[in-house]
């Protein structure tokens, strides 16, 4: 009885989650449809969106478990950001358009993978100042974060922190960290556990495949390798705003 209790319990639990993410896309959609200064206090009021009031969502279609916008961030038109835990942007981050930012939350109902990563973190942080620009896909599975007054730049750019560990035949997630005052080049790859240290550019199209320590350096090529000392009074590493004109 015992079983059978726990095992309704499970069951119950498991039906509450999948109607709480149909609600979620639903009232997502709806909230399309109202002006941004209505969709704000719509989200705020339905889903437990913490948004300030100078935050602007676009035409786009945002729906992680939460969504955490500070002053002046903003998210542009034609983005997808669907299936992660937390979304945060803080003071002056912001996200172009046409990006697609998925995810794996740690809420997922009725799947065995990840269960081995019991500290797994789905969540997309974008620190006061970065910028996504447009055009990039972001597999947030494990944590993705971007650095104060970094912008993955250009185009079509791929972030993946998930793949399958071939010895042990199970997916696995490793978090990207990209580092303070970081440009990153257009059509790069990072891949799973990497981190491109402050103060630092990945070239254009290259993979960085594995965490570099060193600062004030261009990485670059397929791997991504250390390529030349950067100088330390760049404008672009001390700028005290994140747009650059």
């Amino acid at each position: 009885m015992i079983t059978d209790l726990v095992s309704t319990t499970d069951s119950n639990e498991n039906f509450m989650t999948i109607q709480s993410q149909k609600i979620r896309i639903v009232v997502a959609v709806i909230s399309l449809l109202l002006p941004w200064m209505l969709r704000r206090i719509f989200l705020q009021l339905t889903l437990g969106y913490q948004l300030h009031p100078s935050s602007k969502i676009g035409l786009s279609l945002v729906m992680p478990r939460m969504l955490v916008m500070k002053a002046n961030s903003k998210i542009g038109n034609f983005n997808v950001c669907k299936s992660l835990d937390t979304l945060m942007l803080e003071n002056s981050a912001s996200i172009g358009r046409f990006n697609l930012i998925t995810g794996y939350s740690t809420s997922t109902v009725g799947s065995r993978s990840f269960t081995h990563e019991p500290d797994r973190e789905s969540v997309l942080l974008v620190k006061r100042h970065a910028a996504i620009s447009n055009r990039h896909l972001i597999d947030c599975t494990n944590k993705v974060t971007l650095g104060q007054y970094s912008i993955l730049a250009g185009y079509s750019s791929q972030l993946f922190t998930h793949s399958v560990n071939l010895k042990e035949s199970v997916q696995a997630s490793h978090s990207i960290e990209i580092g303070d005052y970081c440009f990153v080049g257009s059509c790069s790859v990072i891949l799973p556990g990497s981190k491109l240290p402050d103060y630092s550019v990945l070239g254009a199209k290259g993979l960085l495949s594995k965490k570099y320590l060193q600062t004030y350096y261009l990485y670059a090529g397929v791997p991504a390798r250390p390529i030349k000392p950067l100088p330390e009074d760049l404008g672009y590493f001390n700028r005290r705003s994140g747009y650059i004109y």
